[in-house]
């Protein structure tokens, strides 16, 4: 059985007490379905939404002469956001976790990276480290933070889901050539097959709103890379 938090049930019990009344079947049930996938999909980007706004608007428009620098401004704003989404239980203890863990990897992954070359920062700011803003985490953050929710709120099932050993095996795999590949030949082509033969019977099974669905995994995998690459 599906958990919300009591945000979420306020909100699911007003939304299930308008759609309740819509035709289930036919045309106007696939349409809504499709409606409440995408709310879905949006709800679960909330905290990678909103980085991505205050990203852009202080892109586009930064005062002059303002003392806080973009970039702190950047990372104190992500830290109210997670803060205001436990304290209004938007985001579960759990899942704030995740975010955690994907801000301390990825702020390592663009420490090595400017490091290296890859690409700079080069406004100045207070908070960072080796050159990195700590803001830089959160977009990390904002892809753990999607992973963790799109789970819970579309109640995913996997069936030939594959030995979690391997998987972990390729998660390691996958990271080793993110710094290795400045050294030693690049093995993504390498990998990308690796995951198609790892995944190509896995089927992640979901619920919608009345209805269950089921996608193949990569396609999956495959969506939400090109709307990560898109943001």
């Amino acid at each position: 059985m599906k958990r919300f938090t009591s945000v979420e049930a306020r909100i699911d019990a007003a939304a299930h007490a308008v759609l309740d009344r819509l035709p289930a079947r036919g045309l106007s049930g696939a349409l809504l379905e499709f409606l409440v996938f995408g709310l879905k999909q949006g709800w679960a980007c909330l905290f990678g939404g909103a980085m991505l706004g205050l990203i852009l608007a202080t892109r586009m428009y930064w005062p002059d002469g303002i003392p806080v620098a973009r970039y702190d401004f950047l990372f104190l704003a992500a830290l109210s956001i997670q803060i205001a989404m436990l304290g209004f239980r938007l985001e579960t203890w759990a899942e704030a976790k995740v975010i955690l863990i994907f801000h301390l990897v990825g702020t390592a992954m663009e420490i090595f990276k400017t490091s290296a070359g890859s690409w700079i920062y080069p406004e100045e700011n207070f908070f960072r480290i080796a050159g990195v803003p700590l803001f830089s985490g959160f977009m990390y953050a904002a892809v753990g933070s999607y992973l963790a929710r799109i789970s819970r709120i579309f109640d995913m099932r996997y069936t030939n889901y594959p030995p979690i050993g391997m998987t972990v095996a390729l998660c390691a795999a996958i990271y080793v050539n993110f710094f290795a590949h400045h050294f030693i030949a690049d093995m993504r082509i390498l990998l990308f097959a690796a995951i198609a033969a790892l995944y190509f019977r896995t089927v992640v099974h979901y619920r919608v709103f009345r209805f269950r669905h089921r996608m193949p995994l990569l396609l999956g995998f495959v969506l939400v890379a090109l709307f990560i690459w898109l943001a």
